[in-house]
């Protein structure tokens, strides 16, 4: 009885220090999108760089994480900024452009524990839109705001803003040339905007008191329509957190994550019927319809920490962090 005793003080002792997860249980999972180019053409340089930039984003994630107070929600905005601010996934800088040659972010945040959300839509000069939906969610009554009301609340609020020019790359401007040329049947050699490559970005997160958060960014989709808004932040279809299921961020066919409520299917699925997270992520991927090539990939993690990655797309750029900083990443490899 007196070890007993001894057992509980030490976990009390260590759940009041922020340290009662486990070492080897994972803490953070995030994605870089679904689909890629093939793997006998990527260069050993350009993935290293991918996994790299995936390492970075997860280490920024813990560190949020062990601060003192740190939070999931803290954790996922944190990793998501990395992301953001890297040229080579397709949010914030290094977004793909529209139609008109414009860059149009959208990105959503939820927190597990009160379920309250933000999102920011079609928005230009917000440098960081994660850190927009965290500011719609925290210090406004509202949940999405839009374009330019949705910038004006951010300026008003410090967030960080920039020209547009600041989302420019070359490599993104030639993937809409290329977008252009096919769509007056002009053949070309540089990477097609059909291509099956989904550059999203996403986060799932649990902290030390077992809240979970989730966080998506995007900048859509090459040569799409101006105005065009797909799951990224839209609550339910692209992301979702719920302390009594779940947290869920999404990359993949916009349209069809919205139409059959992907993230609150797979919610739903672990909180009524009991699934396991790796179940219900593949079951609700499963039944999206069939397309060539695939339709996108989800990352999960539970209310009891335990992660599932699941695509149908060549490939899905992803990596997960434990708690006591152990490191996985992947690209092409199930």
């Amino acid at each position: 009885m007196t070890r007993l005793f001894f057992v509980w003080g030490v976990m009390a002792m260590a759940a009041a220090e922020g340290l009662a997860q486990p070492a080897d249980r994972t803490v953070l999972v995030v994605h870089g999108g679904a689909g890629a180019e093939p793997k006998d053409t990527i260069t050993p340089a350009k993935e290293k760089a991918y996994r790299d930039g995936l390492e970075r984003a997860l280490q920024a994630g813990r560190a949020a994480l062990l601060k003192p107070g740190g939070t999931s929600l803290d954790a996922v905005e944190a990793a998501i900024v990395v992301l953001e601010d890297d040229p080579l996934f397709n949010a914030g800088r290094g977004a793909v452009f529209n139609r008109e040659g414009r860059n149009e972010l959208n990105a959503s945040i939820m927190d597990g524990q009160s379920r309250k959300a933000g999102a920011v839509a079609g928005v230009a000069r917000i440098k960081n839109p994660i850190a927009a939906a965290r500011a719609v969610m925290e210090k406004s009554p509202h949940v999405f705001l839009i374009g330019e009301g949705a910038e004006r609340f951010a300026r008003d609020r410090g967030i960080a803003m920039v020209s547009p020019l600041y989302f420019w790359t070359e490599f993104r401007w030639n993937e809409l040339k290329a977008a252009e040329a096919k769509a007056a049947g002009i053949k070309t050699s540089a990477r097609e905007a059909d291509d099956v490559h989904f550059g999203t970005v996403g986060a799932v997160a649990i902290d030390a008191q077992g809240n979970l958060a989730a966080g998506t960014s995007t900048g859509g989709i090459t040569y799409v329509m101006p105005g065009r808004v797909g799951d990224s932040p839209i609550i339910g279809a692209g992301t979702i957190a719920d302390n009594a299921s779940c947290a869920v961020s999404c990359t993949g066919v916009g349209e069809l994550f919205i139409r059959h409520s992907v993230a609150h299917d797979i919610s739903a699925r672990i909180k009524y019927k009991g699934e396991s997270a790796n179940v219900a992520a593949q079951t609700v991927l499963d039944g999206l319809p069939k397309r060539d090539g695939g339709v996108g990939g989800i990352i999960v993690l539970d209310r009891h920490g335990a992660p599932a990655i699941v695509f149908n797309t060549n490939a899905m750029q992803r990596g997960a962090i434990t708690q006591g900083g152990t490191v996985t990443t992947g690209i092409y490899e199930k």
